[in-house]
């Protein structure tokens, strides 16, 4: 089998959803036993926040038409039951609360993707 480089890897990513590549961190979990957030963590740099990084709530504005997938979406990403879920498709309101604006951006993209309107405030 060929090596597969760290820039064709890369490009590999660059044409994959974040629905895609969260499935495939996932599978990277279970065949390595490594959690690549303790990785992400510790590589992260200590100097001063930045606006970037600060912590960001992801606000649900909209389900969009597509409700049933954000409603999954949403049961995955916060752990909800499916009622409870379903009420904050139906209503709108916080998804997830003081997360790293990387993570928010993720979730973010995620719930847009499914067809929800979001906000990070």
């Amino acid at each position: 089998m060929a090596k597969i480089t760290k820039e064709d890897f890369i490009s590999a990513l660059k044409e994959m959803t974040i629905l895609e590549v969260k499935e495939l961190v996932d599978a990277m979990k279970e065949e390595f036993g490594v959690n690549p957030d303790a990785v992400a963590v510790a590589a992260a740099p200590q100097s001063g926040a930045s606006e970037e990084s600060a912590a960001k709530t992801v606000v649900l504005k909209n389900a969009g038409g597509n409700k049933i997938a954000v409603i999954k979406l949403l049961k995955e990403i916060t752990g909800l039951g499916l009622v409870e879920a379903k009420a904050l498709a139906d209503n709108g309101g916080n998804v997830k609360e003081n997360v790293p604006a990387d993570e928010a951006n993720q979730i973010k993209a995620q719930l847009e993707e499914a067809g929800a309107e979001i906000e990070l405030a």
